[in-house]
């Protein structure tokens, strides 16, 4: 595996953060879309579409990345259930940059209603019409967003406890600043 003194490659960092930035836009944009019926909600969802989109492509090349240079080791002195939930917590987040809009994708499929990239650019159906299973993934995307917007709290909180409690490296390993020597270390969780 390819590592650089204990932190995540500058691919990595990069998108880590570009897509954090996306993402948190993201749920703000739905939020925004189910409190809405003026006409802000069109241009709501017209960011909100692509935008998913580009999330779905970028987690594809993140963990891509991921497998090719792997991860800074934790800290030894980590206990064992806060390895473990550092490596729960990473999977559900994997698995809902993925599932949000996969999902998205379906529903939109469902109602017949197109996925515009760029204008006359569409993505194609991938599942048939129908209004109960476009009502099923519509609340299904609804309820996976709070999920969502949870484990991310959880994962600044863990960010935070790191940079400001433990000042163990981990939060520096992937946002930069100097790292705290340790002599010994066990596999990462990121």
């Amino acid at each position: 595996m390819n590592r650089i003194g204990g932190r995540f490659t500058g691919t990595q960092r990069v998108l880590h953060w570009g897509m954090a930035v996306g993402i948190l836009a993201m749920l703000f944009i739905g939020v925004g879309m189910v409190s809405t019926v003026t006409t802000s909600y069109l241009a709501l969802v017209s960011i909100h579409k692509p935008l998913g989109v580009a999330i779905l492509v970028l987690v594809v090349l993140r963990i891509a990345v991921r497998l090719r240079s792997g991860t800074p080791p934790l800290p030894v002195d980590l206990p064992a259930p806060v390895k473990l939930g550092a490596t729960l917590s990473h999977y559900v987040l994997y698995l809902l940059m993925i599932a949000m809009p996969l999902l998205g994708w379906g529903m939109l499929s469902a109602a017949a209603y197109p996925i515009e990239l760029f204008p006359g650019v569409f993505l194609p159906a991938i599942l048939p019409q129908s209004d109960s299973l476009h009502t099923l993934l519509w609340n299904l995307h609804r309820a996976l967003a709070f999920v969502f917007f949870a484990v991310i709290l959880l994962h600044i909180a863990a960010g935070l406890f790191h940079a400001l409690v433990r000042r163990d490296g981990v939060f520096q390993s992937m946002a930069g600043g100097s790292i705290p020597d340790e002599p010994s270390v066990s596999t990462a969780a990121e």
